[in-house]
């Protein structure tokens, strides 16, 4: 499976590791095609580490801290599995702790300063066509839709 994280800065081809983590997949997939993710903003960008972004405190009108929300339910990290590996365009849950994640996301910039997330944060996708979008978002900048090719 698929999917197409359509930001402002412009598209990123995602394949999903529906093997490796098929739960986050699954939650994910379904948080996307609810529109969960429409509007929201990336929150946090540190250069040569990670994008982030998925919290609904930085939908327009919301008014909790940004980086601090989630869809009202956690999910387990999914690490056993192959494929958990962070490398540049590769997605994987943001959480506060094991198994908190929820709808926060991130997606690497490189592979310099991520060996210390592999097997701590579920890795469960990876940008396959447009990875130089990564680099060009700004904190700020929005992910106005994910779309879901099945």
């Amino acid at each position: 499976m698929k999917g197409i994280i359509h930001t402002n800065k412009g598209d990123m081809t995602v394949e999903f590791y529906e093997n490796d983590a098929p739960k986050t997949v699954a939650n994910f997939v379904k948080l996307a095609k609810d529109g969960y993710y429409d509007g929201l903003k990336w929150h946090r960008v540190i250069p040569d580490f990670v994008i982030q972004g998925g919290c609904p405190n930085t939908r327009e009108g919301a008014h909790g801290m940004p980086g601090t929300g989630g869809p009202g339910y956690t999910i387990d990290c999914e690490t056993e599995g192959d494929n958990q590996f962070h490398d540049r365009g590769v997605l994987s849950m943001a959480h506060a702790g094991r198994n908190t994640g929820g709808s926060q996301f991130f997606v690497c910039h490189s592979r310099n300063n991520t060996a210390h997330l592999d097997r701590n944060h579920t890795c469960f996708g990876k940008v396959i066509e447009g990875v130089d979008i990564v680099d060009d978002i700004e904190q700020g900048d929005s992910i106005d839709s994910i779309e879901i090719l099945e």
